[in-house]
Formats: C-alpha cells, sequence, structure tokens
C-alpha cells in the first residue's frame, strides 16, 4: 500500500492506496487529557502513528500476519500483556521523586552554554523539569523518555495533542505532560519490586520535548502545512534543544550526585536514541563508573536521504561526542549508531530491544520511505524495516563483542515503563532476567548474558 499525504482545501488529507488499486482513509483515537487514567507515552505515540497503519497492505500481510502467528503459536498460553507503560501505584516509600525546574543556564562539559528549553510549539508551555530519585544506592539510572520526531513542514506542523480530531497524525511531544509522574510508572521504575535488578538505585529522569532524539541544539524555522485543527502561524519556530537539556542535567548530576560504581544510561524510543548518543558524556562525568547502555525500541533503520539531509535529521544539529562518533554527524547512518557507540567505548555493555514487528518504529520508517527514500531493497516497508532489523543486529552480535540483543515477538513497542519489562520472555528468558545477568557480568549458564531471539524472531520474511 502506498501512502500519500496532501493538503487539500487546508486540510490534511491522509491517504492509503492499497493493492487493489482502492482508497483507504485511515485514523485513529485520540487519548484522554492529563489526568489519573492518562496513557503513556508508547501508547500515545502508538495511536499517533495509527494513521500511517496502511503500510500493512494485503500484500503485506501475508508475510507480516505469518511471522506474527508463528510467534502467537509458539507463545500459545502466555499470559496477556499489560499495554506499554502502563501506570501502576507503588509504595509511599517509593515515591521518594523530586521535580526539578527553573533550571539556570549551564557551561556544559562541551565547554559551551546551554538553556533547557521544550520546544515552544505554538500554544504549549515551554519550560523544561526533570526528576530524580536519590537513594544512597552506588549505583545509578538515567532514562532519557521517548516521545516521536519532527525534522520537516510536515512531521513539525503535527505534534501529538488532545486538541486535535482522529483523523488528524501526530509526530512529536512539544511538551511535558501535566501529570507526568515517574513514580506511577512501571518496569524499571517498579522500585518496590523486588525482581527489579535496579530496584535500590539512584535514578534521573529526563523528559522529552524537542522533537530531536535529545541530540539537537538549534532553533529551526517551519512552515505550516495545512494544520487546521491547531491555531498555528504560516511560520513558527521549534527549539531542537534536546542535547541542551541533557546538558542542563548532566551538570547537575556532576553537582548533587556521587559518581556512581555502576550506571545503566537508557531510553525508550526516541529516548534509546538519546541514550545511545549521549551515554559517552556521562561517562566523561563519571569516568570511573561501569557504564550500560539499554536502547528499548531504537533499532535506527533510517534512509540515506533522512540521515544526510536538511530537512531530515540534520534539522537538529546533532551533536555527537566527537570522539566516539567523529566530526560530522551525518556520516553515521541511523543503524550505525549503535555500532559505532559500541566499538567506540568497547569497555561499556551495549544492548538494544525491539520486537520483530514494532509497529511505531515501521511506521515512522515508512514515513521516511515515502518522502526520503529510497530506503532498503524492499520496496514495502515492513518487510525493508524487518530484513534491517534483523539483519543489523545479527552483524552487531557477529562483529562488537560488548554488545547484545534481545529480539522479541509480536509488535508492541517498548517495555522499560511497562509490565512486560517482568513479563517479556518469548526468547526462553523473561527481559529483566537477561538484564540483571548484564549488570551482573554476564558468564556461562543460567546467569549468561548471550544474544536472545523468539524462535521465530530471525526466520526470513520475503519481499511480496
Amino acid at each position: 500500500m502506498n501512502l500519500l499525504i496532501v493538503a487539500k482545501q487546508g486540510a490534511l488529507t491522509t491517504t492509503a492506496r492499497n493493492a487493489s488499486g482502492m482508497s483507504d482513509t485511515i485514523g485513529y483515537r485520540a487519548w484522554p487529557r492529563a489526568g489519573a487514567n492518562a496513557e503513556s507515552f508508547a501508547s500515545r505515540e502508538l495511536k499517533a502513528m495509527k494513521y500511517l497503519s496502511g503500510f500493512f497492505n494485503r500484500g503485506l500481510l501475508g508475510a507480516a500476519l505469518l511471522l506474527l502467528a508463528v510467534q502467537a503459536s509458539a507463545q500459545a498460553g502466555a499470559q496477556p500483556r499489560a499495554q506499554a507503560g502502563a501506570q501502576s501505584p507503588q509504595s509511599s516509600a517509593a515515591k521518594a521523586w523530586q521535580k526539578f525546574d527553573s533550571l539556570p543556564p549551564v557551561v556544559g562539559l562541551d565547554g559551551k552554554r546551554h538553556s533547557a528549553t521544550c520546544s515552544g510549539f505554538p500554544g504549549t508551555d515551554k519550560k523544561f523539569s526533570f526528576w530524580a530519585r536519590r537513594t544512597g544506592s552506588k549505583n545509578t539510572v538515567v532514562y532519557f523518555e521517548g516521545g516521536g520526531a519532527c525534522w520537516d513542514n510536515l512531521t513539525c506542523s503535527f505534534p501529538m495533542s488532545t486538541a486535535v480530531p482522529p483523523e488528524v497524525p501526530q509526530f512529536f511531544m512539544p511538551s511535558i505532560p501535566a501529570d507526568t509522574d515517574p513514580a506511577t510508572f512501571d518496569g524499571i521504575f517498579k522500585t518496590d519490586n523486588p525482581a527489579n535488578p535496579m530496584r535500590g538505585w539512584n535514578m534521573v529522569y529526563i523528559p522529552y520535548c524537542t522533537g530531536d532524539l535529545h541530540t539537537g541544539s538549534t532553533t529551526k524555522r517551519y512552515f505550516n502545512v495545512g494544520n487546521t485543527a491547531l491555531p498555528l502561524p504560516s511560520t513558527f519556530p521549534i527549539e531542537h534543544r534536546g542535547f541542551d537539556n541533557f546538558m542542563v542535567v548532566l551538570d547537575w548530576m556532576k553537582k548533587n550526585m556521587d559518581a556512581p560504581r555502576k550506571v545503566v544510561v537508557t531510553g525508550s524510543s526516541a529516548g534509546g536514541y538519546g541514550a545511545t548518543a549521549n551515554f559517552p558524556w556521562v561517562r566523561r562525568a563519571w569516568p570511573l563508573a561501569q557504564t550500560y547502555v539499554i536502547a528499548d525500541a531504537s533499532q535506527g533503520v533510517t534512509t540515506p536521504a533522512f540521515d544526510t539531509g536538511n530537512p531530515g535529521r540534520n534539522s537538529w544539529n546533532m551533536q555527537l561526542a566527537p570522539w566516539v562518533f567523529g566530526d560530522n554527524p551525518s556520516l553515521i547512518a541511523g543503524a550505525e549508531l549503535m555500532r559505532v557507540a559500541a566499538q567506540g567505548q568497547p569497555r561499556a555493555r551495549m544492548a538494544q530491544f525491539t520486537t520483530a514487528l514494532d509497529a511505531v518504529q515501521i511506521s515512522f520508517y515508512g514515513v521516511m520511505k515515502q518522502f526520503y527514500g529510497p530506503g532498503g531493497n524492499c520496496p514495502d516497508p515492513t518487510v525493508d524495516w524487518y530484513q534491517q532489523m534483523s539483519a543489523t543486529l545479527q552483524s552487531y552480535a557477529t562483529n562488537t563483542p560488548n554488545y547484545r540483543y534481545f529480539l522479541a515477538a509480536g509488535n508492541y513497542h517498548t517495555l522499560l515503563r511497562s509490565p512486560q519489562f517482568y513479563s517479556e520472555s518469548s526468547p526462553g528468558i523473561s527481559f529483566n532476567t537477561w538484564t540483571a545477568n548484564m549488570l551482573a557480568g554476564g558468564g556461562t549458564g543460567a546467569g549468561a548474558w548471550d544474544n536472545s531471539a523468539c524462535e521465530t524472531c530471525l526466520i526470513p520474511l520475503p519481499c511480496p
């Protein structure tokens, strides 16, 4: 199915043309406003990209559903998974989180001046804040939040918002939702769960509101391409300042936290890229700490035109640690970011998690393939994404000794803030146990930290 996005009479129309040449209109349902029952960023991201589900065409479904069906058969009898990022109550002792805002400008580890801000998308709150939980532990978690991305007039004109009707696409989180509270999240944030290998650790939670994978340091002006659901001027600036925000938080960490023995730098979706790109700065701040990186649902399958383009990834003025990534970030393909990081920091332990048919990652890749193509060899974006993802995982596993992957069955997106952190075991080991093995040093037998995939997750998927 080919996706066509056009501005028609001032309104954005999204049409998917299926294999028989007929048109389908793709939509999604809006989520509730901020509050006790508000959904997580992973759920919001999935709904925001639901209109791109037209990429799962009739021809593709024969291949993709076959893979899913085989996986489902292999997992028969497994407990139903809770929704990714679902919130759950915790004891009062687990809620010792502090929120920090009104942050002053700092001179970062890069020697430059940085100020914290969200995107400044018209009508949104620009104030940036972050959360920290200090327990007195010798170990620390630094978590980068996810929430889409924007890089051109189309993607930056359509932020995630509760104020738009169902037929309008949404690409990125422009501000920090008022109900954000790490104490309410599950997964690694379930600090009273004895199965959580990081339950007693210090934690820093870095929100995401800049559309740049936590790597940007620029102000970019975009044209409104026809979002009549929001009161936009004809042009508007976006503060792609994710790297600046990180520098401000890192400065606070150095001044207010003891240097840890172990530090896990991690994140989900866009935050997984933030963790991969920014962990060298954490190592520079705490050079004696054993460093671990866990990138959740951020495989880096992109197109060359997106990686090198402006508009494209170069819209953000990406700031990557030059002693690891070199002086020109556009020379590093999306899928190579993890490899270059792992090989440049061989004493760090690096890991990636993804499901075999992650619907959100595939949807974003579909946009890149449509507008920044051609991408890989297969015209179908889902098969193309799967082929590149699986080939990259296996290549890394062969050539990068400090890297491991965990490839799960299904098409859900992210698990670090979800009960699935504990329940996901389609490769034959639960993800929390696999993570504990990583932190314990790996080894052999029951305590081994190995590349892990569900039985059918690496089967070849032919191009339809």
